[in-house]
């Protein structure tokens, strides 16, 4: 089967890293992983992918702050995935300018429909 989009995953945890990478390409889509802020910026901006899954506790910077130095040069579809559940964080990420906020834990189903729906 045909590779289709190119997804880069932010994320520190290794075991959620490398579930989410075995989703992804049993899923067909094509997987760049980190799990430093300052790599995924680098990545993103020379692999251009199509979609971007961000874990907002990063070691060395806020997902946060990634996400608003991405939107300074890139519209690419961001969903935020993180523990984080209280509104006022999902609110924030959202007016920062994710398309998508998923709370952990997360159902393989629902994630691979946000990413279907956010790749339209």
């Amino acid at each position: 089967m045909e590779i289709r989009d190119r997804i880069v995953v932010i994320e520190d945890d290794s075991s959620i890293l490398n579930l989410l990478k075995t989703i992804l390409k049993a899923n067909n889509y094509d997987v760049l992983v980190t799990a430093s802020g300052a790599e995924a910026l680098t990545i993103i901006s020379s692999h251009c992918p199509d979609l971007v899954i961000l874990d907002l506790g990063l070691p060395d910077m806020d997902g946060t702050g990634l996400l608003k130095s991405l939107r300074e040069w890139s519209s690419i579809p961001v969903i935020v995935l993180s523990a984080r559940a209280h509104e006022k964080d999902k609110v924030e990420a959202l007016d920062l300018g994710a398309d998508d906020y998923i709370t952990k834990p997360f159902g393989t189903s629902e994630l691979l429909a946000r990413i279907r729906s956010a790749l339209l």
